[in-house]
């Protein structure tokens, strides 16, 4: 089996949670700043909800069309992701609300399934934080 790598993202950050951090092409550039400063610039929980977003709905166009379903224009996912805190030791938690509009109920949640088992951010964080999927 040969693996192909479809793209590789490269950035450089510097200064950690109050930093800045620019991707190798130039095309993201931002200032970084801890949840909840008054900081000009985004953080990596947010970062990391729009990244996962974008590729979740990549997922679910790909179940979609395996089923032969079109997605509606005005698919969305609303990412949530916690930076938690027990007893010292960080971590991550995740939901995810899909709004599928005009698909049933029960085809929406069957999208849904299929696109956390492929889409690779699902995946990555599969058994390693807790995430919840709902269709909104």
């Amino acid at each position: 089996m040969t693996t192909k790598v479809l793209y590789t993202g490269k950035t450089h950050t510097t200064g950690g949670r109050e930093g800045a951090a620019r991707s190798s092409d130039g095309r993201l550039d931002i200032a970084l700043s801890s949840p909840g400063s008054s900081g000009a610039g985004t953080n990596p929980e947010q970062l990391f909800a729009a990244g996962w977003s974008a590729c979740f709905i990549g997922a679910l166009g790909l179940a979609a069309g395996a089923r032969k379903i079109r997605l509606p224009a005005d698919t969305a996912v609303d990412a949530e992701i916690d930076l938690a805190n027990t007893d010292g030791a960080y971590f991550l938690r995740a939901r995810l609300d899909v709004s599928l509009p005009g698909i049933e109920p029960e085809i929406a949640q069957s999208l849904v399934e299929a696109a956390h088992q492929t889409c690779p951010y699902s995946k990555a964080t599969h058994g390693n934080i807790e995430v919840v999927t709902t269709v909104v």
